[in-house]
């Protein structure tokens, strides 16, 4: 039974005691013809029947509650009967009389009426789904909106959050419990992961499932580890995270939906992938060394790709004065020449020319140099010769 249906008795129960205080039941208390002459009211004293909560003068004899301490329960019949009437029927009818004994079918009449319209009539939010019990078995399932059944104990209804998507973490981050996982490449890796679900079915999910978080963790720790067994080290520590989290995923509904569990698996997320405690360290520097294995790879692709490009520039450019050559031979053959000339003879400090029938050297540069001196000196003494005069 849901937690309204276990309610409603108490709240019937509340909305009946005054009815049943102005009816003239056990508690309405004690009709006139018992008593005795002489006697007083609650005293103890007659031979008729009395009000078992009516408390004897002078106090409360063989453990009774004392007299100047009523029970929260005997408060609220007092009150019900000074709200009624005293304890006498409508108008001023004693308990016990003919007119107060018509009122029993009324009271009962309202108590099955409260009971009808409170466990029949269910409220069903838009993310809920209501199951129906009827004796305990399944019936059907109530939509969003309200739902109409058979009163209470005949037929229940137990409200499921259809929508609420639950989580559920297998392995922690950072309290020291290791989640020790085996790759495919026989490394060992520290797994920590959330999986999110909700209900897809409410009624498979009820009875299907005796524990859906238990169920749900071992189905996620046996996807999980089927599928890194699958994959290496460097694969589960980053590069095939988001692959490894769409498997998993799709092994975990496979495996639900053979289960007939009625939940859909939402996703999978890793949040750490560690090497174990004890082997971090070491893990750490063969990670470092790796790494720069891989930037000494990386600058040795770029320098191959430079020079590649370079040369395929000077391809290029041999190709265009190919095609000026086999235009014009000759001419092309001379600028080459002189280019090459030009290219060698540019850090050299000589001269040579070639006129016809002799080549004579001159030190051309040299000579060069010597004049640049000359006018360097000649400013410098002029300025101390003025100095002097």
């Amino acid at each position: 039974m849901s937690k309204k249906n276990f309610v409603l008795p108490r709240f019937i129960a509340s909305v009946a005691a005054p009815i049943l205080a102005m009816a003239g039941g056990p508690w309405g208390g004690k009709p006139q013809d018992d008593a005795q002459d002489g006697d007083k009211p609650g005293d103890g004293s007659g031979t008729g029947p009395r009000n078992p909560w009516t408390q004897p003068p002078g106090g409360g004899r063989g453990g009774e509650r004392p007299a100047d301490r009523p029970s929260l329960f005997d408060d609220l019949l007092r009150r019900s009967r000074e709200r009624f009437g005293g304890g006498r029927g409508p108008g001023g009818a004693e308990p016990g009389s003919p007119e107060v004994r018509s009122l029993w079918p009324i009271a009962l009449a309202v108590i099955l009426v409260l009971w009808v319209i409170m466990t029949c009539f269910h409220r069903i939010g838009p993310q809920e789904r209501g199951v129906v019990l009827q004796l305990g078995k399944y019936s059907r399932t109530l939509s969003p909106g309200i739902g109409f059944t058979l009163p209470a104990p005949f037929e229940t209804v137990d409200s499921v959050d259809v929508e609420e998507i639950r989580t559920i973490d297998v392995g922690s981050v950072g309290d020291g419990a290791e989640n020790l996982v085996l790759t495919g490449d026989q490394n060992i890796i520290d797994l920590a992961y959330s999986v999110r679900w909700n209900i897809r079915d409410a009624e498979l999910y009820m009875f299907q499932l005796a524990d859906p978080d238990s169920t749900i963790r071992e189905v996620a720790e046996s996807a999980m580890r089927s599928v890194v067994a699958t994959v290496s080290l460097p694969e589960a520590l980053g590069a095939g995270r988001t692959d490894i989290e769409q498997r998993v995923e799709q092994r975990m509904q496979e495996i639900l939906d053979g289960y007939r569990s009625g939940v859909r698996v939402q996703g999978v997320a890793i949040k750490q992938a560690d090497p174990p405690e004890a082997v971090n360290d070491a893990f750490k520097e063969v990670s470092a060394a790796q790494q720069a294995a891989q930037t000494y790879m990386n600058e040795a692709r770029a320098y191959a790709q430079q020079l590649a490009a370079r040369a395929q520039g000077e391809a290029a450019a041999f190709d265009k004065v190919y095609e000026q050559y086999r235009l014009s031979p000759e001419v092309t053959r001379r600028r080459m020449y002189y280019e090459t000339m030009e290219a060698v003879l540019a850090d050299t400090d000589k001269t040579v020319v070639e006129p016809r029938g002799v080549v004579p050297y001159l030190p051309l540069p040299e000579v060069k140099r010597r004049s640049a001196g000359a006018e360097a000196q000649s400013p410098a003494v002029g300025a101390n010769a003025q100095g002097g005069q």
